[in-house]
């Protein structure tokens, strides 16, 4: 496989905020360093295509590395820094005494290929797993001490654990696995669909934004709406409005104002198209499942870990936030992190 990049290039930062800052002794917020790279990347359904790899790296050069990725809307801003100060998808877990503190480890993270909506194109989870490759040269990083992946991140994971085994030490795979179950895909199909018709009728924002709402249900679960939600609902302007619509509304908008339609379209593909043979896969994984996940069933993570043929462990969480739960469980998925990065510590 060639993969053909140009220079390092560090990104021009917004003139109140340098690219670049180191912290002072004693601060809690780590330095960081963004920048991108272009790359003619072989994709697997599409070809060679010119892309763009934007990335942000956390932490000091020497420390071990580990890369870090979320679901289909993360980025490569995973927690504030004293250079940019906003806070990232996973601010509360990317943090000062936790397991992945940037001042004791290198953290990196990605923009994924197509989230710019650039690329109207099959997009592979291998073509992902390629690309980080390709960047990780560009660092001049030989090995991560671990991935990290969340969700479709998870899936990128496994297949740069079986694409690239000689860069990578551990894995640690929440709430993804070897295939997407087929409710998960009949779930984004529809969502797809709502994005088509919002197309057909000149409205892409309104279809984009049903799209992430039918998604927040998926990602949720009964039990946490039960508790949330349980009130009687209203007559507004002479319609029923429910408990929970505020909050749909409220999602479905900061998702539309942040995701290129091309870029959920075709990243939600990416979720269908994935594919791996667990034997494949020649390293370290902990698989970490939740009770509940109406996307990745547990029984998905179980064929997972039989199929790593010994190389795989099995982690249980129960969570009333179904899928999100890599979002909202952060104490426990720190456990977790720490049993496997530092030796020690009961996962749970």
């Amino acid at each position: 496989m060639s993969l053909v990049n140009t220079a390092l290039q560090p990104e021009s930062p917004d003139a109140c905020i340098p690219s670049t800052a180191s912290s002072s002794a004693g601060s809690a917020i780590a330095s960081a360093t963004r920048g991108e790279i272009a790359v003619a990347l072989p994709m697997r359904h599409a070809g060679v295509r010119q892309v763009t790899l934007r990335y942000e790296v956390q932490g000091p050069a020497d420390a071990p590395v580990v890369f870090i990725a979320g679901g289909i809307s993360a980025h490569r801003h995973v927690s504030a820094s004293s250079a940019f100060a906003e806070p990232g998808w996973a601010n509360a877990l990317v943090a000062a005494g936790r397991t992945l503190d940037p001042a004791s480890h290198r953290v990196i993270a990605f923009d994924y290929v197509g989230a710019d909506g650039g690329l109207d194109a099959p997009i592979d989870t291998a073509d992902q797993a390629d690309a980080i490759a390709v960047l990780l040269d560009a660092l001049e990083i030989d090995r991560l001490q671990a991935f990290v992946g969340y969700s479709y991140g998870a899936m990128v994971g496994l297949q740069f654990a079986a694409r690239h085994p000689q860069r990578l030490q551990k894995l640690v795979a929440v709430s993804g696995a070897h295939r997407p179950h087929p409710y998960a895909s009949a779930w984004r199909a529809l969502q797809r669909r709502a994005v088509a018709l919002g197309q057909l009728q000149c409205a892409d924002a309104q279809g984009l934004a049903l799209a992430r709402q039918f998604a927040m249900l998926s990602y949720r679960t009964p039990e946490e709406f039960g508790e949330r939600f349980d009130s009687a609902p209203e007559i507004v302007n002479g319609r029923v409005r429910c408990a929970a619509e505020d909050y749909l509304d409220a999602a479905g908008a900061q998702y539309v104002a942040r995701t290129p339609v091309t870029a959920y379209l075709r990243l939600s593909e990416s979720i269908d198209l994935h594919r791996l043979d667990p034997a494949s896969v020649q390293v370290q994984v902990v698989v970490v499942a939740v009770e509940g996940d109406r996307l990745v069933p547990l029984s998905d993570s179980v064929n997972l870990v039989e199929g790593l043929a010994g190389r795989g462990q099995l982690r249980v969480l129960r969570s009333p936030y179904g899928h999100d739960a890599f979002l909202k469980e952060t104490d426990r998925i720190d456990l977790i992190l720490a049993a496997v990065l530092r030796g020690h510590g009961a996962a749970p």
